[in-house]
């Protein structure tokens, strides 16, 4: 490559990576095989996935994505059949953008927090990382939540931000929409800010699981009991957790809690499609007892879960030195609190 391209070549291998790397979390968004990418641009780039799902519920509006970066969103809308234009504050990516989206794309170098258009909703999605670092504070966000709010106030404001955001401080800024957590893959990928003008009344909190299409919101009923275990426990989607649905999601699905304030649910049916784990023993959580309990069920593999009680899966899994053929799951949680709290652990046959 040096050979050949000279001082050229580190780009060019830069970028034939990076579009190996984008193939895959940009899949199904447009043909990105000639697109121009930095590797912060596509830590930053929303999923394609998660990109299309958000999208869909802006299909035919005006659309101003103001933080329009390398153009992921942007080809996102379009695809939805959105009317969109793009903006940036950074020279470099607006224009990887313009070669991205091609010849026919809207697209203007602006400051997000200096508004250039009128009766569009604006789609921002605030730099949250600097140097490859993440950044988790509110205000550490560029541009900052609360200044941004400030600035479209009054309009229909699209904002996409880290899973782990404190819901309390987002309604502190005045926030009075909804918030979205959204899993893909697995994984819980962002919460999203929606106005009241594009969400459902009364709709505060959603949580939505692409793996499955299921969506869940605090809307629908939450007179979710406290029990005994089942049959089966239930870890919900960590969308669902995050988006502090557990409840609603329980009885949904006609089960009930382990413990009024960990996220396990139990049941004696399993929900169609949902991953579940099949309760073979409970015992008081002791590693003596529980490694000869895995050694007579002959488990020689471990899936561990733990909610409530400060134990390190790893560090665990070491201690207990399986040998055997088998593999099994241990759910490992508190039960009650206070004074009569106490850790159990719960031997199970995952569902798959």
């Amino acid at each position: 490559m040096r050979a050949r391209f000279s001082e050229r070549a580190p780009v060019l291998v830069e970028t034939t990576l990076l579009r190996r790397r984008a193939s895959d979390k940009l899949a199904g968004l447009c043909d990105i095989s000639a697109w121009l990418f930095t590797d912060e641009a596509l830590q930053q780039a929303t999923a394609a996935a998660v990109a299309l799902h958000r999208a869909s519920r802006l299909t035919g509006l005006v659309v101003h994505d103001a933080t329009c970066s390398i153009g992921t969103e942007l080809a996102a809308l379009r695809r939805a059949s959105a009317t969109a234009v793009g903006s940036d504050i950074d020279p470099v990516r607006l224009t990887m953008a313009r070669h991205n989206l091609g010849a026919d794309a809207d697209l203007c170098r602006a400051d997000a927090l200096r508004p250039v258009t009128r009766d569009a909703v604006v789609v921002i999605d605030p730099a949250r990382r600097s140097s490859g670092r993440r950044r988790f504070g509110l205000s550490d966000y560029q541009p900052a939540l609360g200044p941004l709010l400030a600035t479209y106030r009054g309009r229909d404001l699209v904002v996409k931000c880290a899973p782990g955001i404190n819901f309390d401080q987002i309604w502190g800024l005045g926030f009075d929409g909804e918030i979205e957590v959204t899993s893909y893959r697995g994984s819980v990928r962002e919460a999203c800010l929606w106005p009241p003008g594009l969400a459902v009344p009364a709709v505060r909190r959603r949580a939505s699981v692409l793996d499955s299409g299921e969506q869940i919101t605090d809307g629908e009923p939450d007179d979710c009991g406290v029990r005994p275990v089942g049959r089966w426990i239930v870890d919900p989607d960590g969308a669902v957790v995050r988006a502090g649905l557990v409840r609603h999601y329980g009885t949904r699905y006609g089960l009930w809690q382990l413990d009024p304030d960990i996220a396990y649910l139990s049941g004696d049916r399993l929900p169609a499609g949902a991953r579940g784990f099949e309760v073979l023993e409970q015992l008081a959580f002791d590693e003596r007892r529980l490694r000869q309990t895995l050694s007579a069920l002959d488990c020689g593999a471990l899936e561990i879960l733990v909610r409530g009680v400060r134990v390190d899966p790893d560090v665990l899994r070491r201690r207990l030195r399986l040998r055997g053929s088998r593999s099994l799951a241990v759910i490992i949680t508190r039960i009650g609190s206070g004074s009569g709290s106490h850790a159990t652990v719960f031997l199970c046959c995952p569902s798959r």
